[in-house]
Formats: C-alpha cells, structure tokens, sequence
C-alpha cells in the first residue's frame, strides 16, 4: 500500500465524520410569508435631500451636463463634420521633412537586406496617407505616420551603416 492510498482512506474516513444535513422539524415557509406580508409594500415617497429618490435626477443632469462640455471643449458637433484641413497639412508638412531628411542620408543599395522592410514601411506611410484623405479628422492615423517615418529613417540609418 502506498502513501496515497493511505491519505485517500484517511480523507474519505474524515469525509463521512461529517456532520450530515438534517431537515427542519416543522415548515419554515408560512413565518416567512406572513412577515413579507406584514411588511409595508407602498413606501411613502421621500422628497427630501436625504431620500434616495433625488439621486437619479442628479445624476442624469450631471452625466448630460459632462456630455455636453466634452462636446463643447472638444468641438465636436453631433451631424456636422469638420472641414479644417490641419492634419492633412500636418500630415504633408510631415511627408516634406521626412522626404528632407531621408535625401541629406547616404542612400543604400537596392540589394540591401534592409530593402523589403523598407519597402512595407514606404507601402505602410502610402497607404496612411490615403486613409488621411478619406478621414481627415483621424488624429491616430497622423501619430501612426509619424511612427512610420521615424523607423522608415532609423532602418535607412541603419541600413547605410552596414
């Protein structure tokens, strides 16, 4: 007999010590019944400050209140869209100092190792800029651009030291 077997017996003694369910001697449910009846259905409704009754309202006026002044602050208005070119203008002011920068690099070779990375990252850059043109409010989509330019120049970098 191994140890195991020896913990089992002793758990499945110790399991049957246990103390066993034993039904109530009479029937529970009419006490219980007869207190819920005995209970006030109708409360009165309170009007007070204290009461709970205020909160509700409260809350609505402040949750349209706080809607409200996030629209307010950040210029959005439910069915006008923005004609504000700025992030396109962003965007190519972007385009011009990355096209700045990546011409004053020292170019590498088109058989470099580097070269289909940097291919995904210029088809990657394209293929933001169009999604700029279709949403011009896409703030995510300039923060996205600028990501990609930043590790298209830091692989040129690297690509031409190698």
């Amino acid at each position: 007999m191994n140890e195991t077997n020896i913990n089992d017996d002793t758990l499945r003694w110790q399991l049957r010590a246990l103390r066993k369910d034993v039904p109530p001697q009479r029937d529970l449910w009419p006490d219980i019944a007869a207190r819920i009846a005995a209970t006030p259905q109708d409360a009165p409704m309170r009007t007070t400050r204290r009461g709970k009754r205020w909160f509700a309202p409260a809350a609505m006026a402040a949750s349209l209140l706080l809607a409200v002044g996030v629209v307010w602050q950040g210029g959005l208005v439910p069915g006008s869209v923005s004609t504000d070119p700025l992030l396109r203008q962003e965007a190519g002011a972007l385009t011009r100092e990355y096209q700045g920068a990546l011409q004053s690099m020292p170019q590498t070779r088109s058989s470099s190792a580097y070269a289909p990375a940097l291919r995904d990252l210029d088809s990657s850059a394209a293929k933001i800029l169009v999604a700029l043109e279709h949403d011009p409010n896409a703030r995510f989509l300039l923060e996205q651009l600028r990501r990609t330019y930043a590790r298209r120049l830091e692989l040129t970098q690297r690509a031409a030291l190698t």
